[in-house]
């Protein structure tokens, strides 16, 4: 693993990261990033998450070295990705959304090929324990091109910890995934970070985000507009959602009062939403009782991250 003698602050350091790719045909130029300034502490499991062309494919191909950028500065484990291009490359691993192999090689010369790559002497070579981790050492030696699609997507996570980076890219590596294997790639994923490795994972299964990353970031039309801890981020909205069930159905739908709006679920339940810096739960209680409904069951709905994302990505 290539790394400096200290261990850094921060395992990603974007500042005024710019990158403006020219004008096709008759097309205008695409502005992807525009000085995103992003940092990613050594350690974290990192989320960084953003609709379709929001510039997240173009910071990660930035930092594998597949796209040049325009302007700013990006350094990985402390190495300028300009001036020490090659222990900053070989200080990160990135798993692509693509599904890019060659089919005739089987997934032990695949790992011996990308270990030669990266210089790896072949006593330190780690293609066993690493096969074994992703669930694909029975299929050492079949062709890549005969795995399903689940195992080619953990063949792409086993090459790119072939020089056991300290940092590791996940561009949306679930996708495709049964829910078994999704939880084997998971696990493994899991101790990894347990091991010191920096996770950073783009997603659109938003509750994994939620449930894996400590801090996510957020970035729109090529800008980073939130990067906060997951908890702190998802308590930016400030509204829950009450949820009661009645004993008997409701004849006809409760009056709006300020701030508060109703809703009727297929069930029977019916749904108070509230700002929490206005109303109390006592409040919406109260007014339910006055409208003479019997409770027979009731509960209070917290905002995910689906909820801030939309949020933020639509506003």
């Amino acid at each position: 693993m290539l790394s400096p003698a200290h261990q850094p602050t921060f395992a990603i350091e974007a500042r005024g990261l710019d990158k403006t790719y020219r004008a096709q045909g008759r097309g205008s130029p695409t502005h992807a990033l525009k000085a995103v300034d992003l940092t990613i502490p050594r350690g974290s499991f990192f989320g960084l998450l953003g609709p379709n062309g929001a510039g997240k494919s173009t910071f990660i191909n930035i930092l594998g070295g597949l796209v040049k950028k325009s302007g700013g500065s990006a350094a990985i484990w402390g190495h300028d990705i300009d001036a020490d291009p090659m222990n900053a490359r070989g200080a990160i691993g990135i798993v692509p959304q693509e599904l890019n192999m060659d089919p005739f090689f089987s997934p032990a010369e695949a790992l011996e090929i990308q270990a030669g790559y990266y210089g790896v002497p072949k006593g330190q070579r780690r293609t066993e324990e690493i096969l074994k981790a992703v669930g694909l050492w029975d299929k050492r030696a079949a062709y890549a091109r005969t795995l399903s699609g689940g195992m080619k997507r953990r063949l792409l996570v086993a090459k790119a910890m072939v020089h056991a980076p300290p940092v590791l890219v996940l561009d949306e590596p679930t996708a495709g995934v049964d829910v078994d294997l999704r939880r084997q790639l998971w696990d493994y994923v899991r101790s990894l970070h347990a091991q010191g490795v920096t996770i950073v994972l783009t997603t659109h299964y938003l509750e994994e985000a939620q449930e894996l990353c400590d801090t996510i970031a957020i970035i729109n039309h090529g800008r980073v507009i939130a990067c906060e801890p997951t908890p702190r981020l998802i308590s930016r909205l400030d509204q829950k959602t009450l949820v009661v069930t009645p004993q008997e159905p409701l004849a006809a739908a409760m009056t709006d009062i300020a701030g508060v709006s109703f809703g009727m679920r297929k069930s029977g339940a019916f749904t108070l939403t509230y700002k929490t810096s206005e109303h109390k739960v006592e409040e919406l209680l109260d007014l339910v009782r006055t409208a003479g409904v019997a409770i027979k069951d009731l509960s209070i709905e917290e905002p995910d991250l689906e909820d801030v994302f939309v949020e933020l990505t639509t506003t």
